[in-house]
């Protein structure tokens, strides 16, 4: 093969690889703008477990995990829903996990990349349960790392 062959072959492949996490993947910040619409057009579902759930979740979210996936889902959802799933963060399959689960049942999915781990530490609204059951606010401060701040203190978005 020659040069130009090999350039056009890695493009073809290199626009299927993007494309396709594109279509498998969202983030923290289009999920939460998403979900600020009002109509964000999936089911938003945390698959941690119960303790982790109520240490913190974001807000908006469903708490599903793993292994009621099978029963839950066809029972609670329509034929059609789409769902957006996150576990931990970016050291963790969880996510990916259910993502296999919840297409085996025949319906569409996406994994939030960061998982719950980015979504708090870029201050987006945390919600956790006391021990009497009350949900309270438990937003974390913005990591300067994940969302810098100006001077000023405006959040700045990494306009992606």
């Amino acid at each position: 093969m020659d040069a130009a062959t090999d350039l056009a072959a890695h493009l073809v492949a290199a626009r299927a690889h993007f494309a396709g996490r594109l279509a498998f993947e969202t983030d923290v910040s289009d999920a939460h703008a998403a979900l600020e619409s009002g109509d964000p057009g999936f089911v938003f579902i945390d698959t941690r477990s119960r303790e982790a759930w109520e240490q913190g979740h974001a807000r908006g979210a469903l708490h599903m995990p793993k292994p009621d996936m099978p029963r839950r889902i066809p029972a609670e959802f329509a034929p059609g829903t789409r769902f957006v799933v996150y576990c931990w963060g970016p050291a963790c399959n969880g996510a990916t996990r259910a993502g296999l689960i919840i297409t085996e049942l025949g319906f569409e999915v996406k994994e939030m990349i960061g998982g719950f781990e980015y979504w708090a530490r870029e201050g987006l609204p945390v919600d956790a349960v006391r021990a009497d059951g009350e949900v309270v606010d438990a937003t974390y401060p913005v990591d300067p790392l994940t969302s810098p701040l100006p001077a000023a203190g405006a959040r700045i978005a990494c306009d992606c």
